[in-house]
C-alpha cells in the first residue's frame, strides 16, 4: 500500500489548536466539564467535517456506530453519548476526539482482517474517550500562552520546509509535550480498551496484530509524517505492554451481539472498499473477486456500488440484481437497487423491490423512507405522508423526511401542516428566517386545529 498524506491531513491538529486556542466557553474554569468538552467537540466536528469528507452511507453508517455504541456501553462512566465516523482518506490512523466523537480512517479499516482487530481500535479509542485524555491535554495546553500557539498555528498552516524548523522551534520544549498522548496516557487507553473488547466478546490480541500492520506500513518512525501528528507514539512498548496482558487470556465465547456483529464485518469491509476507495481501484478489486467466485453476493453488491458512484446506474442496477439472485434476503443490495432505480425515474421498479425488503425488515427506516419517496414521485401523496409521519417518530429523523412531509402535504391542500413540517426542515438546517416565515404561515392557517397550533408554538419557542 502506498501511503500519501495529502495538506488537509494537517488540519486535526489545526482544528483541534484552533478550538484550544479561540473557543474557550466564557464559563471554562480550571478544568473542562463534560458539557463544556461537548461544546468543543462539536465545535471539532465542525472543523473536521470541514476538511475531511465522512462516509454516509447509511448500512456503514448504521454498522460502525452499532459496534461502537456496544462496546462503548461497557465504559464505566458514561460521561458523553458516541458517535463514530468513517473518514473517506488515504491515512491509516484512528483517533477519539473531544465529547465522544471518534474517527478511523477508511484506509485503516481496508487493512484490517477481522472484527477482532476493528474493535481493538475502537475500543482503545473508547479507552481515551473513558479517561478524558484530550480534555486533559487541551486543559494543559492553555498554560503554553498565546504566542507559542501562534507559532504552531502559523508553523501548520504556512507548510513546506520552513514550517518544520517553525513548528519545532514552538514546540520543543511546550506544545509537543502538553498537546501529545503520553506513554501513560496510551498505556491506560490500552487497558481499558483491552477491558472493554474482552467484556463485547472480542479478542484483545487484536490490537497487536494491529499495531504490526501499522509498523509494517512505515506510519510508525520514518519520515512520512512528523512527530508531532502521530496520534499513537510508542507501538513496541505498547506491543509489549499488551502481550503481558494476554498472557493466561482466555478469549470468551461471543455473545450474540458479539456474534452477530462479527457475521456482518465482512459486509461493512465490503461497503468501505466501495464507497471510500478511488473507483477504478475497488472496480479492480471486486472484478478480481469475481474471477475467483463469480457468484459473490457481497463482490457483486460491492461492484454494484461503485458502478453507481460512477453514475453507470443501468448497470449497477443489474448488479445489484445478480447479488440478490444469489442472496434473495440481502436488504443492503434491495436498499441499493431501490434508490437506483428512484435515481433512474423507475418508481414502479423500486417501489416493488423496497415492498420485497419491508417484508424481511419491516421497521428498517432507510428502506421506508426509499419507499416513500417512490410513493411521492409516483404521486400517491396520501400513502407517502403516513410513511413520513411514522418516520418523525423513530429518531434519529433525516432533514429530508419533513422537506418531503411538507411538499407531499402541500401537494394534497392541507397547507397548515406543509408550512408546518417545511418550517421544522429549515429549523435543522438552523436556517432561522425561511422556519420563522413556514411556522408563521403555519399559525395562521392551524386557526381550527389545537394541537397543531400548539406544536407550532413549541417550535417558534425552541427557534428563539
Amino acid at each position: 500500500m502506498v501511503m500519501r498524506f495529502k495538506g488537509k491531513s494537517l488540519c486535526i491538529l489545526t482544528a483541534l489548536l484552533l478550538i484550544g486556542s479561540l473557543s474557550w466557553p466564557a464559563s471554562l474554569g480550571a478544568s473542562l466539564s463534560p458539557d463544556e468538552e461537548i461544546e468543543l467537540g462539536d465545535q471539532f466536528l465542525l472543523h473536521i467535517k470541514s476538511q475531511y469528507e465522512i462516509a454516509d452511507y447509511p448500512y456503514l453508517v448504521q454498522y460502525i456506530n452499532e459496534l461502537g455504541t456496544y462496546i462503548g456501553a461497557h465504559i464505566e462512566v458514561p460521561y458523553f453519548s458516541l458517535s463514530f465516523y468513517v473518514v473517506k482518506e488515504h491515512i491509516i490512523n484512528a483517533f477519539a476526539a473531544l465529547g465522544g466523537h471518534v474517527f478511523i480512517f477508511s484506509d485503516l479499516i481496508l487493512l484490517l482482517d477481522s472484527v477482532d482487530e476493528l474493535s481493538c481500535i475502537m475500543a482503545h479509542e473508547l479507552g481515551h474517550v473513558s479517561a478524558r485524555h484530550l480534555a486533559a491535554r487541551i486543559e494543559r495546553s492553555k498554560r503554553i500562552g498565546m504566542a507559542m500557539m501562534a507559532g504552531v498555528l502559523a508553523g501548520i498552516l504556512v507548510g513546506g520546509k520552513a514550517a518544520g524548523a517553525l513548528v519545532t522551534g514552538s514546540m520543543a520544549a511546550g506544545v509537543q509535550a502538553e498537546l501529545g498522548y503520553s506513554r501513560e496516557d496510551e498505556r491506560q487507553a490500552d487497558q481499558i480498551g483491552f477491558k472493554l473488547a474482552d467484556i463485547s466478546g472480542f479478542d484483545p490480541s487484536g490490537m497487536v496484530t494491529v499495531l504490526k500492520k501499522i509498523q509494517r506500513e512505515h506510519w510508525y518512525g520514518g519520515d512520512a509524517i512528523p512527530s508531532y501528528l502521530k496520534t499513537h507514539p510508542g507501538a513496541p512498548e505498547r506491543m509489549a505492554n499488551i502481550e503481558s496482558m494476554l498472557q493466561g487470556y482466555e478469549k470468551k465465547p461471543d455473545s450474540d451481539r458479539a456474534r452477530q456483529l462479527r457475521s456482518r464485518f465482512p459486509l461493512f469491509q465490503t461497503m468501505v472498499t466501495a464507497l471510500c476507495m478511488e473507483p477504478t481501484d475497488a472496480k479492480t478489486a471486486f472484478v478480481k473477486q469475481l474471477q475467483r467466485d463469480p457468484k459473490s453476493p457481497l463482490a457483486l453488491y460491492g461492484l454494484g456500488l461503485v458502478l453507481e458512484r460512477e453514475g453507470k446506474i443501468t448497470e449497477a442496477i443489474d448488479s445489484f440484481r445478480q447479488a440478490l439472485a444469489e442472496r434473495s434476503d440481502f436488504i443492503e443490495a434491495m436498499f441499493s437497487a431501490g434508490n437506483a432505480y428512484i435515481s433512474n425515474g423507475q418508481y414502479e421498479e423500486s417501489l416493488s423491490i423496497l415492498h420485497k425488503a419491508l417484508l424481511l425488515a419491516p421497521g428498517d427506516k432507510e428502506i421506508l423512507y426509499l419507499y416513500a419517496l417512490s410513493l411521492q414521485n409516483l404521486e400517491r401523496h396520501s400513502e407517502a405522508a403516513k410513511i413520513y409521519e411514522r418516520l418523525t417518530f423513530l429518531p434519529p429523523v433525516k432533514d429530508m423526511v419533513y422537506y418531503n412531509l411538507g411538499l407531499v402535504y402541500g401537494r394534497q391542500g392541507n397547507l397548515a401542516h406543509a408550512h408546518y413540517n417545511l418550517g421544522v426542515y429549515f429549523s435543522r438546517l438552523r436556517k432561522k428566517n425561511e422556519a420563522l416565515f413556514h411556522f408563521r404561515k403555519a399559525e395562521e392557517l392551524a386557526a381550527d386545529n389545537p394541537v397543531l397550533k400548539e406544536k407550532i408554538r413549541k417550535a417558534l419557542t425552541d427557534l428563539g
